[in-house]
């Protein structure tokens, strides 16, 4: 699996930690791990609005199969994600929510808290986090029993969402303001990792008229 880490300019300052965790996690189950947002307070300005953009370019064109985001408080990542079409995001503040998120929702994205309680053994908070939003069964229920109507749930959902987004992908993209698209596309790690792994020819050339 192919897992993004975006992180935005109030709490760009704790991205190796929280980078260094993910990877304690991630490389020995296989997973690849690209940092593409912000990895320190001197790099590109993001807010947790370009991180939406940036979440919804990578899963949608299968550049990357999962996102961790967040921010101060994760809310307004979480709202940001979930604004685009093919982002199921989860809110998330220990490890508690993550393995639920995993079993019951079976999304494609976190939002975490990196300011709000991020204090003595914050770091341990968001490995195990971690540890249970990629370990196990996705979509196995919570309790098992439960499977079957939490799978259906996660489907209707689905398809609410797709039904009230009726507009194409890249027409929503241009009906933003695309100044804003410009800046969550600029990060050159960003790049790298949407550019190499990219399925989509359409979004590709997109986001190369953003940057000439």
């Amino acid at each position: 699996m192919k897992i993004a880490l975006l992180m935005e300019n109030s709490q760009a300052g704790k991205n190796p930690v929280v980078l260094n965790e993910l990877k304690t996690v991630a490389d020995p189950l296989g997973h690849e791990v690209f940092n593409v947002g912000m990895d320190g307070e001197n790099d590109h300005h993001l807010t947790y609005i370009h991180l939406g953009i940036m979440a919804s370019l990578l899963i949608n064109s299968k550049a990357v199969d999962f996102v961790v985001a967040g921010c101060g408080t994760g809310q307004g990542a979480m709202m940001s994600l979930n604004l685009h079409p093919g982002v199921f995001c989860g809110y998330c503040l220990d490890p508690s929510d993550a393995f639920l998120f995993n079993q019951i929702n079976n999304g494609n994205a976190l939002a975490l808290a990196f300011a709000k309680g991020f204090g003595w053994g914050a770091e341990l908070n968001v490995r195990y986090m971690f540890e249970k939003a990629l370990t196990g069964e996705r979509g196995a229920g919570y309790p098992i029993e439960r499977k079957e109507p939490q799978v259906k749930n996660a489907g209707i959902l689905a398809e609410v969402k797709a039904a009230v987004l009726k507009s194409d992908y890249l027409e929503t993209l241009k009906s933003i303001d695309q100044s804003l698209v410009k800046t969550a596309v600029s990060g050159e790690r960003f790049q790298s990792c949407f550019f190499e792994h990219c399925k989509n020819p359409e979004l590709a050339n997109y986001v190369k008229s953003m940057i000439e």
